[in-house]
C-alpha cells in the first residue's frame, strides 16, 4: 500500500508542477518596447533649437520616459524634481495623442542640458508612438522658474516610433 501512495503523490506532484509550468508560460509579461531609444530634432523657440533623445522603458501597460534635450539648457541650476513637465506623443500616426507628465527630474547644472523624467504615462499593446505631434502647440512642455517653455519635434523620431507589445 506504501509504494502505491507513493506513487500517487509523485504523479500528483508532477501534474502540479507541470500546471504551474503551463500558468507561468501564459503569465502576461512585463512588455517589450522596440526601440527603446529615439532621437528628433525640437525646436524651443527663443530656447534653442536641438537633438532630443527620448528613452522609454514599458511595465505592462505602465511605460515611462526620459528626455534629454540639447535643444534647451539650464539657465541657472536647477534642483531635483522641480521641473513640471509633458510630453506629448502622437498614437498611431493619427491626431490621438499619449500624454506622459510629472515632476521628476535629476539635478542640472547651469548651462547643461535639460532631463526630465521617467515621466509615466499608460500604453496599450500594439501602440506606436512619435514625439513628432505635427498641428499640436508642442510636444514637451516644461514648467521651470515659473517659466513655460513649449518645445516642438520638427522631426519624426529615428530610427522610428516607439512600438509596444
Amino acid at each position: 500500500m506504501r509504494g502505491t501512495r507513493s506513487r500517487s503523490l509523485a504523479a500528483g506532484t508532477i501534474a502540479a508542477t507541470a500546471m504551474l509550468a503551463g500558468a507561468v508560460a501564459l503569465a502576461p509579461g512585463a512588455g517589450a518596447v522596440t526601440p527603446t531609444t529615439a532621437t528628433a530634432t525640437y525646436n524651443c523657440g527663443i530656447w534653442g533649437t536641438g537633438t532630443t533623445t527620448l528613452t522609454v522603458v514599458q511595465n505592462g501597460t505602465a511605460a515611462t520616459v526620459q528626455v534629454t534635450s540639447s535643444a534647451f539648457t539650464a539657465p541657472l541650476d536647477i534642483s531635483a524634481n522641480s521641473i513640471t513637465s509633458t510630453l506629448n506623443l502622437t498614437l498611431n500616426g493619427g491626431s490621438t495623442q499619449t500624454t506622459f507628465t510629472g515632476t521628476i527630474n535629476p539635478a542640472v547644472a547651469t548651462g547643461s542640458p535639460v532631463t526630465v523624467g521617467p515621466l509615466p504615462g499608460t500604453v496599450a499593446s500594439g501602440d506606436s508612438l512619435d514625439s513628432f505631434t505635427a498641428g499640436t502647440a508642442y510636444s514637451l512642455r516644461i514648467v521651470i522658474f515659473g517659466v513655460t517653455v513649449d518645445c516642438k519635434a520638427t522631426t519624426a523620431q529615428t530610427p522610428g516610433p516607439f512600438v509596444f507589445s
